[in-house]
């Protein structure tokens, strides 16, 4: 299918097949660099390398006078002979590389009755003679040498884009005289925009109208990149066919020629809006066709070859142009990027509420990534910008925490169609997501969004004007496409650009750096404050257990005394995980000190104390009767102490808590198990971390600063050794392992 405002793509019937219909189904495959026939206003020649004329247009007697060679005959000195210059221009071609770009040779040639531009350029196959008759195209002006110099200085003084395009329509509309000249610029599906338009006041602008890639098929993009200028002079013109030597003979290629015919489907397009004669230039860049200038004429209009390479240079000094203009404007959003990473970064650096930092950026950020919403979260506190709704926000943060925030890696996307249906729909008109995770104490983000790209299109002219329809349908007007492209895109945003990835990726690099330096600074003053917290309190939980044995010691209320020892020795213990916590944060480490310890006498020592602390528990020591090793008895205590702590609090009532105490190979063995169900996979995999909500600690209604299991994985890290958990049914098991002798002993 051709494209709105590339009007001579020229799809058209293969001469392999007589009667091939062109249709909309099958379009995009057609071959049109064979269509098999030419416009009528010109003649056509094809020689094979030994000057064996293959091809010829069915017009040439009609047109051309003089003796012309005939299909199979070799071209001889004598042919062309009321056509001076032609076998010095052949020669000229005929010299030409075969590979690489083709180069074509052209020659204004003189006629007994017309003048014509001959275009001569070779092929693989031989060499291709174009005739194009001067009768009936625009006559050059007498100073179009001086307004086609002049045009291209103007463009060439341009520095932006859009000067750019707005110069060169004006420019090419004033070489040929066209009704409508048209910037097209094609975008990241390959369909484009009008984004620069010169007119005559009687037609409808078609300024920012957009059109899907399948208006210009594949095919007609290839044509579109090696021969970079198309007319088609009449709309309504019969296409001449053009016939070969035999039928051995191979279609002709016709991809670098100006004849080339053109399909019915595009014509019927131009028909249904009126256009009568048309011409496109192509804006290459970098090998790749960036866009395109278009023009309309309600009339037939042909305009002269002389013309055609003057917009042709245009289009390549404009093409030049605007390749530096993008490199400035890419340079422009890197440093812009730039610019606000360095400010983002200072102010979270210095803030004291990260989230709120950030937001007072939100309007800057949505303007360096091109995006219309922003959500930030940390935790659970979620802010919205450009109209994202609170709801919205908060459940596609929850979202993110499910299934991304563990990978700490960008994401990104520019259709929510992976998201759960209750998500999405709340997240209409949003479609394309970029998401940067950073906390690592907390889940944070910031995540920017866009809105579908059919909410962003911005209309200058008149969609919703009725073209006529001819028997291929609705889909060959502005405004079937613009429907066709509209149920295209349904659901998808803008992509993201490498551009903008790159500068993403950038800022959550910063961004992490800055959260990084506030944890460490968190950590720092929480370490302080519980080293200050607890050398505070040991001398006053000194003096209460000292009061109770007093008090125990001079007769005084058993059950008080009890009390009053068990606290003290709980917030004892508390202290103590403080104080361990704070050594290990300030990058201390827990103290270590081996000595010889009779493992057996340590834990009948702390089972006595624990059956006063906890009197209903039974406990049940399976024990060997002495095992020596190299450990700090008061640190392996307070492991003991921990795990009993554990069995106590959260086994089964009236049932024993089981411990046992072996050696193997040399290493120790220490199991407390008691009756219980087994823990959940999240709770197992996080119970030996610092302050994780989830830790046993936090069951039942126990009130502990979820230290205890982590300082006693420490404690054995410290002595070579593992805690590890497990499930032997009806057991709760915890196994804590050490080597017998120190390393080195």
């Amino acid at each position: 299918m051709t494209a709105p405002f590339n009007p001579a793509d020229g799809l058209g019937g293969s001469e392999d097949a007589p009667g091939f219909v062109v249709n909309l189904d099958n379009c995009a495959r057609e071959p049109i660099h064979i269509p098999g026939q030419v416009q009528p206003h010109g003649v056509l020649f094809a020689f094979d390398h030994a000057s064996v004329l293959t091809h010829r247009s069915d017009n040439a007697t009609r047109l051309l006078a003089g003796r012309l060679p005939q299909l199979g005959e070799a071209l001889s000195p004598g042919h062309f002979d009321a056509l001076p210059g032609v076998h010095a221009l052949l020669e000229l071609a005929r010299e030409a590389a075969a590979d690489g770009d083709v180069i074509p040779h052209a020659m204004e040639i003189h006629g007994a009755e017309a003048v014509f531009d001959v275009v001569a350029h070779r092929t693989e196959s031989g060499l291709v003679c174009e005739f194009e008759t001067r009768q009936g195209a625009e006559p050059l002006t007498s100073n179009f040498a001086f307004v086609s110099h002049r045009g291209m200085e103007k463009l060439k003084r341009q520095q932006t884009i859009d000067g750019l395009l707005s110069t060169a329509v004006d420019e090419v509309r004033s070489f040929t005289g066209f009704d409508r000249v048209m910037a097209y610029r094609f975008r990241h599906d390959d369909s484009g925009d009008v984004v620069a338009e010169s007119v005559v006041a009687p037609l409808d602008p078609f300024l920012g109208r957009r059109y899907p890639a399948s208006d210009i098929p594949a095919q007609a993009r290839r044509l579109y990149v090696i021969n970079t200028l198309r007319l088609i002079g009449d709309v309504g013109a019969a296409p001449v066919p053009v016939s070969r030597a035999s039928d051995a003979v191979a279609p002709l290629d016709m991809s670098h020629g100006v004849l080339r015919s053109v399909s019915p489907v595009h014509i019927e397009y131009l028909t249904n809006m009126g256009v009568a004669a048309s011409m496109s230039v192509s804006i290459v860049i970098g090998g790749k066709l960036w866009g395109m200038l278009a023009c309309h004429h309600m009339q037939p209009r042909r305009v002269s070859y002389t013309v055609r390479m003057a917009c042709d240079v245009l289009a390549q000094i404009l093409a030049s142009n605007l390749q530096g203009a993008l490199a400035r404007e890419q340079a422009a959003l890197v440093d812009e990027a730039a610019s606000l990473r360095s400010r983002v970064v200072e102010r979270v650096l210095h803030a004291d509420d990260l989230i709120a930092a950030l937001a007072d950026e939100a309007g800057a950020l949505c303007q360096a990534l091109r995006s219309h919403g922003l959500v930030l979260a940390q935790g659970g506190n979620v802010r919205v910008h450009g109209g994202v709704g609170m709801a919205e926000g908060a459940a596609l943060v929850q979202w993110l925490n499910e299934r991304a925030a563990a990978s700490r890696r960008m994401v990104h996307m520019d259709s929510l169609a992976t998201l759960p249906t209750s998500v999405r729909g709340q997240l209409e008109p949003w479609s394309g997501l970029l998401g940067l995770p950073f906390g690592e104490e907390l889940p944070s983000w910031v995540v920017l969004l866009r809105k579908e790209q059919i909410e962003t299109i911005q209309w200058g002219g008149r969609p919703e004007k009725d073209y006529k329809v001819g028997p291929f349908g609705p889909r060959l007007t502005p405004r079937g496409s613009f429907d066709l492209w509209r149920e295209i895109v349904r659901g998808k945003a803008e992509p993201w650009s490498a551009t903008e990835l790159d500068s993403a990726q950038k800022l959550l690099d910063e961004l992490m750096r800055a959260d990084a330096a506030h944890t460490a600074e968190l950590r720092r003053a929480r370490s302080q404050l519980l080293s200050m917290l607890g050398h505070g309190l040991r001398d006053p939980l000194q003096s209460i257990a000292d009061t109770a044995t007093l008090l125990g010691e001079s007769g005084g209320d058993g059950r008080i005394t009890q009390k009053l020892q068990s606290n003290s020795s709980r917030m004892q213990r508390l202290v103590g995980q403080v104080l361990d916590m704070s050594r290990m944060q300030g990058g201390v480490g827990l103290s270590v000190d081996r000595q010889p310890v009779d493992l057996v006498k340590l834990l009948e020592r702390v089972l006595a104390g624990n059956r006063g602390l906890h009197p209903g528990m039974e406990i049940l020591p399976i024990l060997p009767r002495r095992l020596m090793a190299d450990v700090d008895g008061e640190r392996i205590g307070q492991v003991i102490d921990k795990l009993l702590g554990n069995a106590s609090r959260y086994g089964v009532p009236g049932e024993p808590v089981l411990v046992e105490l072996s050696e193997r190979d040399g290493l120790v063995l220490l199991e407390v198990s008691n009756t219980g169900q087994p823990l959940d996979a999240e709770l197992a995999a996080n119970m030996f971390l610092p302050f994780e909500r989830k830790s046993p600690e936090s069951l039942r209604g126990h009130k502990g600063v979820g230290l205890g299991l982590y300082i006693a994985h420490q404690v054995l890290v410290g002595h070579g050794g593992t805690l590890a958990y497990s499930y032997a049914e009806p057991y709760v098991v915890f196994s804590a392992s050490f080597p017998q002798q120190a390393a080195g002993v």
